[in-house]
């Protein structure tokens, strides 16, 4: 039960602090300075609820980590085990995850226009992730290019999944009066993402070697579903190939059908994305062997 309850909230961290990301990264880096505003509020309210849930995820997944170091359910509650979780290697990352995590959540209440500020902070966060599970089972040198390649590939994936709802609403707004601010951002995401996309794989390539080594994935559990992950993520790379060299091409001559469709097909990304976190929430729970 406590290890299902541990799977979830890191699907949930995982998640909102991708989704708050990439619209922070619309805001404070990709849109004109007349864009920046609107998107400011039309992810005002998904940015409060996801950090509200990425604090309170980082928050229970500390306290389930007693829990499952302890005897169960009961001692996620007792002041004397989360001491012992903060002396682990896990523990003493976490603490900073779930520090961040609560100033992220009061600048986005705060300061909610603050957008340069909250992408640095949640980048930060990213890059913590980086120092747990298996991306930290090296030491020394290994351990950091291993943890340097790992937060590379979490902040590459992120600035893909994260940015699909902005693009979404940019690309309705290039129907609009504020079709040129629209399609600028849009350009530069499509422009960002072609590098970020490649570097996924090959941050992703070498994270395998350096977890499994040189092994066949489906002979354990965890190189099974890492399979299943590659294979969404390549469906995700045909949808924005697609919608890229295709479907972008359209918009003059199809118009609201072409944009129509190329919405959908955003859309059909996120649903795999989500997919995706899903499976590595499972997975980076199990033994690489």
């Amino acid at each position: 039960m406590l290890a299902f309850l541990y799977i979830t909230l890191r699907f949930i961290h995982f998640a909102t602090l991708m989704l708050a990301t990439g619209s922070a990264w619309f805001s404070a880096v990709l849109a004109p300075a007349d864009l920046q505003p609107v998107i400011v509020r039309r992810f005002k309210r998904i940015q409060r609820l996801c950090l509200t849930l990425c604090a309170g995820s980082a928050l229970l997944m500390f306290a389930v980590q007693g829990g499952m170091m302890g005897n169960g359910f009961a001692d996620t509650l007792r002041p004397d085990i989360w001491l012992a979780v903060a002396q682990t290697q896990f523990g003493s990352v976490w603490l900073w995850q779930m520090l961040l995590a609560l100033i992220t959540l009061v600048m986005v209440m705060v300061q909610p226009r603050c957008q340069g500020r909250l992408f640095a902070l949640l980048l930060a966060q990213l890059m913590l992730q980086a120092m747990v599970g298996h991306a930290a089972m090296h030491d020394g040198l290994p351990g950091l290019l291993q943890r340097l390649n790992h937060a590379l590939h979490l902040i590459c994936a992120t600035a893909w999944f994260g940015g699909l709802l902005p693009v979404i609403f940019c690309t309705r707004q290039a129907g609009g009066h504020r079709r040129e601010a629209a399609i600028t951002t849009l350009m530069r995401f499509s422009r960002a993402t072609h590098l970020a996309v490649a570097l996924v794989f090959l941050t992703g390539i070498i994270n395998a070697l350096l977890i499994q080594g040189v092994a066949l994935p489906w002979q354990s559990d965890y190189g099974r579903l890492l399979l299943c992950k590659c294979a969404l993520v390549l469906l995700m790379l045909v949808i924005a190939v697609v919608n890229r060299y295709v479907l972008v091409p359209r918009f003059r001559t199809h118009g609201r059908q072409a944009q129509t469709h190329f919405i959908r097909m955003t859309q059909a990304e996120v649903i795999l994305g989500t997919l995706v976190l899903a499976l590595v929430s499972l997975f980076a729970t199990l033994e690489p062997f």
